[in-house]
């Protein structure tokens, strides 16, 4: 798509990955095999980031297939990282969305209606952070959750995209990762039951699609109000930014 980026490793698999993608992308962590997660190494990714002077970063997961534009009940994949841009200038007219990403296109069957935006509520899987968030990642299972609850809870407005979505592979679909380390076994309930103890007054534990789950409850949220910078100038003539459509040869 043409957007810079950083793949961040463990050293044990830092030549498999270099074999494939430029070494100059490939950000190597300090630890490897700490049995959390990736908590460590998204709290490692937010420290590097503001090391570079940011403001926000994007944290993407590892099974990601596609970026898909969602107008008019159709889904159509997207080559340009423009929609990255664009959910970035979206969040920036507002002072208080330290939380914001795009949904799953699995989440916007073609058959019913969404909204382009919306709010307050989970963010996963493909966010966009403000780095001076006073809130970090924490404990080992559901880590996405748990931070949008905890923002939720402070106060602040979460922004989740439908116009924009992301095509991500089906949870324990793919090897190695969380799928080795925390879903095996009774993985599945232990994640659900740790969310229930972090947030008991909106989360409990139920079964869809054959495992245990977590069932959150972002109704207590809905009056979270957003805070539109001042003076602030919106254009409301449409703009593509430079997106067209293009039909891809077979």
């Amino acid at each position: 798509m043409g957007v810079p980026y950083y793949i961040v490793v463990e050293p044990q698999e830092y030549d498999q990955y270099a074999s494939v993608i430029d070494p100059n992308k490939i950000l190597t962590l300090p630890f490897s095999n700490l049995g959390q997660g990736s908590i460590p190494a998204r709290n490692w990714i937010w420290d590097h980031a503001i090391s570079t002077g940011a403001s926000k970063h994007w944290i993407l997961d590892d099974n990601l297939e596609s970026f898909e534009r969602y107008n008019n009940n159709k889904k159509i994949k997207c080559a340009s990282g423009t929609v990255m841009r664009i959910a970035e200038q979206f969040v920036d007219r507002y002072e208080n969305v330290p939380l914001s990403g795009l949904n799953y296109a699995i989440f916007c069957p073609a058959t019913e209606n969404r909204p382009p935006v919306r709010f307050n509520t989970r963010i996963y899987s493909c966010i966009l952070i403000s780095n001076d968030l006073k809130f970090r990642w924490r404990g080992r299972y559901n880590e996405d959750t748990d931070l949008s609850l905890r923002v939720l809870k402070a106060g602040y407005c979460t922004i989740l995209f439908n116009a924009f979505l992301v095509g991500k592979r089906c949870t324990m679909a793919q090897s190695g990762g969380n799928t080795d380390e925390l879903y095996a076994g009774d993985g599945r309930l232990k994640m659900a039951e740790s969310l229930v103890k972090q947030h008991p007054d909106v989360a409990r534990v139920t079964r869809k699609f054959g495992r245990y789950q977590h069932h959150v409850n972002y109704a207590p949220f809905a009056l979270n109000k957003l805070i539109k910078k001042p003076d602030l100038d919106i254009d409301t003539a449409p703009n593509e930014y430079g997106m067209v459509l293009k039909k891809i040869p077979r």
